[in-house]
Formats: C-alpha cells, structure tokens, sequence
C-alpha cells in the first residue's frame, strides 16, 4: 500500500464531501433549472465520492490488519454519511414547483438503473451461456479423446486376431499337408500288404506243392 496515495485519496474524499454537505441547502433555496443543475451536480459528485471510496478501499488491501480494519470503519462511516446527504438532497428536491417534476428526475435515475442491471443480467447470462458452451466443449473433447482411445484399442485388438487367424490357417495348412502325407503312407502300406500276403499264399502253395511231390515220391512211386 501506498501511503501518499492514500493520503491523496483521503483529501480528494474530504474535499468532495465538504462541497457535497453545501449543495442539499444551496438546493431548498433555488428554484427551476438552477435547482436541478444543483442536483446534477450533487449526483456527479456523490460518484466521484464513491470512486474515491472504493480507490481507499483497494489501497488498504495491503496494509496492516490493525490500520486496515480502523480505515475500512472510517470508509464505512463516510459512505453512511454520503447516504444521509443523498436522502437530504432527495427530500430538499421534493419541494419543486410540482411534484411530478421531482419524480421525473428521479424516475430518469431509476431508468437508468433499471437499464444498467438489466445488461448486467445479461452479461451474466451470456457469461454462463459461455462457461456452459466451454464445458460443452471440454466434455465433447474428452469423449472425442476417449473415442479415439478406444478405436485404437480395437484396431490393435483386430490385428491381434488377424495374426492368430494367419497362425491358425497356416496350421491347418500343414495340417492338410501332413493328412496328404499320411494318406500316401497308408495307401503304400495298404499295397505293400496286399503284396506281402500275395508272395506269402505263393510260399505257401509252393511249400503245399514240394510237401505234396516228397509224399508222393515216398510212399507212392516204387
């Protein structure tokens, strides 16, 4: 905090609050457009009182909490007083030559304030259409993301497959490789029999046959 810009402030505030107390008087006792240019002015330097104010109260945000906390009872004191001035000034305006002069000045007033929070509504409603379109997007995002994530992990799962498909096929390709082998084997080993049985009936017919010419030659033929 800067001291001599507080002390600054400070002396702008007395000087506009000691012009401000002079101004509801000086009203009562004017009439027509010198009253309300008194008004006019009254309101101009009521916001320069409250500006001031608030440029005290953002150079205490620095200072010691004691200092601190006696300016800001002082500030609150002064804004007090800044009200009461306003409520004089109001009720002094009041004694116009009609009551409907009063009230149109101070229905303005109300218009204008009525405006002003009406646009601020409507910035707040258009920041919160922002905010909520940006987690629209921050949401769409991350499930963009998560999308993503998960199409990877299936093409990756799908390659996998594929692999084991390839392995699989080229198994049951060596497979019917070795079935055609073993059929060959099987066929040869069929033929292979068939020939052994073959030369083992001629062994056997040629073995009846010298058995059967030894009898006759023994016992038959003298």
């Amino acid at each position: 905090m800067s001291s001599e810009e507080f002390e600054k402030l400070h002396e702008m505030y007395r000087s506009l609050y000691d012009e401000l107390k002079l101004l509801p008087e000086r009203a009562l006792k004017c009439q027509g457009e010198e009253r309300k240019r008194l008004v006019r002015v009254f309101d101009e330097r009521q916001g320069e009182a409250e500006e001031v104010l608030q440029g005290m109260e953002d150079e205490l945000r620095g200072a010691p909490p004691s200092f601190r906390n006696a300016m800001n009872t002082k500030i609150r004191i002064y804004r007090r007083d800044l009200a009461k001035l306003q409520r004089e000034m109001k009720n002094n305006s009041s004694h116009l030559t009609s009551e409907g002069s009063n009230y149109g000045i101070y229905s303005s007033q109300n218009q204008q304030s009525t405006h002003l929070q009406s646009q601020r509504a409507l910035l707040l409603q258009g920041t919160e259409s922002l905010n909520n379109a940006t987690q629209s997007i921050e949401r769409s995002q991350r499930i963009a993301v998560e999308t993503e994530q998960i199409g990877t992990d299936i093409i990756e799962e799908l390659g996998e497959q594929r692999e084991q498909l390839d392995r699989t096929r080229d198994r049951l390709v060596n497979t019917g490789e070795n079935l055609t082998r073993s059929r060959k084997i099987l066929r040869n080993m069929a033929r292979r029999l068939v020939t052994n049985k073959l030369l083992l009936g001629i062994i056997i017919l040629m073995e009846l046959a010298i058995l059967g010419g030894v009898v006759y030659l023994k016992f038959f033929k003298k």
